[in-house]
């Protein structure tokens, strides 16, 4: 009777929209292939389940992480995650999946265990060009290893397959929305730090709006994400300087923003950086400094090899040296028109459809037997 029903994925993903954004973009391609589909995540990572589409189901999974918050909070870590193996594995015996893809973070230990236990289908995808702790665990013992981009240094154990980063279903509607280069008309830059924002980039901004020129200034639109509690004082630094601006902590529209956008500033976590090349867009790209292994320098610099993007790290990033990228981009028609092209060269659209052909294949024919 089970073999009638329709397989079942499960997503397992961490807490941030690095982690969450590639396995709603999975999920997405499975449902349109008669899949039904699981999200396990942790409290932290069901602040993105309404994002996913209505048929996926939430289930909430303890973890722990062990390299943030307080020593009594790292300390029950392991005691933590261990409860969630637990409920991983009796979940996993009832519902019995065709298969389990981990997107990384400490959220998708569990499932990734009670997987492995179980001996169902496996698989992980990295975003980034350095495995993070949880995928470095889980590499030699599933079935698939995808990444976002090809992986630094020696990997022992495993083959990887780079497929690049899935982006979702609201990412793909903005795949024909030309890009219009800066000109006469309203300047929109938007400025984004990744699904939590970044107090850096939000600072840096309105410091460096207030460098440009009034030309310039007397055009300018800025979309801004800021850390909570900063909006308003981005705001009014935004206004004294006669700019109209957006400015929120948390933006449901990103996708949206950024294809509106002549240039976008921006963190380089793996899936802000799939973004802006699908939609094709200028960039200049802030790496998160103390991102592990430094990943996100390496996302930054694959855009920047391309001629698409301009990279400025956190040690480098004044007002003066952002308003100077920002009015280079903005005055230089053909410049910005070349990055925006060179961007989308380095956008994979298919990307959650070849990591689906890569995971889903296999498990349905052991579905079906």
């Amino acid at each position: 009777m089970r073999n009638r029903r329709k397989p079942l994925l499960i997503v397992a993903a961490g807490g941030t929209g690095g982690h969450m954004f590639p396995a709603q973009a999975l999920a997405e391609v499975a449902l349109e292939r008669n899949w039904r589909v699981h999200l396990w995540t942790d409290s932290r990572g069901s602040r993105f389940a309404g994002n996913f589409p209505g048929e996926v189901e939430t289930r909430l999974i303890a973890s722990g992480t062990f390299g943030q918050g307080s020593l009594l909070e790292k300390s029950v870590a392991p005691f933590r995650l261990a409860a969630g193996i637990v409920v991983a594995v009796v979940r996993t015996a009832l519902d019995m999946p065709s298969a389990v893809v981990g997107f990384g973070g400490y959220p998708a230990f569990p499932a990734m265990a009670a997987a492995w236990l179980a001996r169902r289908r496996r698989s992980i995808h990295e975003q980034n060009s350095v495995l993070g702790r949880t995928n470095r665990f889980w590499a030699g013992r599933v079935d698939l290893v995808a990444t976002g981009f090809p992986l630094l240094g020696e990997q022992r154990g495993f083959e990887a397959i780079a497929v690049g980063n899935p982006v979702r279903s609201s990412v793909l509607d903005q795949l024909e929305a030309d890009y219009r280069p800066p000109g006469d008309q309203t300047l929109r830059v938007v400025a984004i730090g990744g699904s939590q924002g970044a107090s850096i980039i939000s600072r840096a901004v309105p410091e460096a709006v207030r460098l440009l020129s009034d030309d310039i200034k007397s055009r300018l639109f800025v979309v801004l994400q800021t850390r909570p509690g900063e909006e308003e004082g981005a705001r009014v630094e935004l206004k004294q300087e006669g700019v109209e601006s957006r400015v929120s902590c948390f933006f449901d529209d990103i996708p949206e923003q950024i294809a509106k956008a002549q240039l976008v500033i921006s963190r380089a976590g793996a899936s802000s950086v799939a973004e802006i090349s699908a939609i094709g867009r200028p960039s200049i790209l802030v790496p998160f400094a103390a991102a592990a292994n430094d990943h996100q320098t390496a996302n930054a610099l694959s855009l920047k090899a391309a001629g698409a993007a301009a990279v400025i790290s956190e040690s480098e990033l004044s007002p003066e040296r952002l308003s100077g990228e920002i009015n280079s981009i903005l005055t230089d028609a053909k410049l910005a028109t070349g990055m925006a092209a060179a961007a989308r060269s380095c956008g994979k659209p298919a990307a959650a459809e070849e990591l689906a052909d890569l995971v889903l294949a296999s498990a349905i024919m052991e579905h079906r037997s």
